[in-house]
């Protein structure tokens, strides 16, 4: 099943096809939600996916910053977006897919089968020449059914065990694994054992995703397996809030491995007591 379609490849399907639903995830990190950038300008007939309250549910300091939704808030939200049984859903953001990775993450652990990733996001899109739309859209509401549970997950002990005993990959910026910024959660640093692999290192200088085979060097130098023995490793990813990790996520499987994600990530571990921290380049 594939996982990227091209900006030229979209426009193509969507002239010829009534079963593809596409859908904007702009968002930034503090907001200012990206509505008003969708408005703007978005892919003709793309609804609009707000992360912080679609793509997120909302609980104590100690469940993080964006747990995932529960399946009935998806549901519905998939439904306004216009989703119904057996379409292709393809996602997209502003740039590089690092918010709109959250829902392709989502979706397939909701069971949908074919849902992709626009390669290189929106501005892969104005540099294939092809057309914007301002303003709302008229989107028929649809009526799919969704599961959950269909991806694998990690709690914060599950973490913790996979950084001592396998390979668990930090997302987040170097400088806040090393614990020498820390913007927005309450202590600075990362899971002990866990290694530093910034999401942006998966991307090509045009937003792209970087080849297969890149990525998997990319991987290996970090202590994943290689060869045909590694398509079944399963390696761990977290970062601030669990919304970049699931664009690790997308990497490790373009790589070829089978990641499982901690949702509750960082923003999660440093609220729990007693959980250990550890900064600097190296993990222990």
């Amino acid at each position: 099943m594939k996982t990227l379609i091209s900006a030229e490849q979209l426009a193509a399907e969507l002239a010829d096809r009534t079963d593809i639903r596409v859908i904007d995830v702009r968002w930034a990190l503090g907001g200012p939600p990206g509505l008003g950038e969708y408005l703007a300008g978005h892919i003709p007939g793309a609804a609009y996916a707000d992360l912080d309250t679609e793509l997120a549910s909302h609980g104590e300091p100690a469940d993080g910053r964006h747990p995932l939704p529960s399946r009935e808030t998806l549901q519905d939200a998939a439904r306004c977006w216009g989703l119904n049984d057996g379409d292709t859903v393809v996602v997209y953001d502003g740039a590089g897919n690092l918010s709109a990775a959250r829902a392709w993450w989502l979706l397939k652990d909701a069971g949908i089968t074919d849902v992709l990733l626009l390669d290189g996001a929106l501005p892969a899109w104005r540099a294939a020449g092809l057309p914007l739309v301002e303003g709302p859209e008229q989107i028929t509401p649809g009526s799919i059914t969704l599961s959950a549970g269909l991806m694998p997950v990690l709690d914060a002990d599950g973490a913790a065990a996979l950084a001592s005993t396998g390979l668990l990959l930090d997302a987040r910026a170097g400088a806040r694994y090393r614990g020498e910024i820390e913007p927005i959660d309450p202590k600075a640093g990362h899971i002990p054992c866990a290694r530093s692999a910034p999401t942006t290192e998966n991307l090509a200088a045009d937003g792209r995703f970087l080849s297969p085979t890149e990525l998997r060097h990319r991987f290996e130098a970090l202590g994943a397996g290689a060869g045909s023995a590694a398509d079944s490793e399963q390696i761990g990813v977290y970062c601030g809030s669990g919304v970049t990790a699931a664009h690790e996520a997308v990497a490790l499987v373009l790589a070829g491995y089978e990641p499982v994600l901690y949702p509750g990530s960082w923003s999660q571990w440093s609220n729990l007591p007693g959980r250990p921290v550890e900064t600097g380049d190296a993990p222990a």
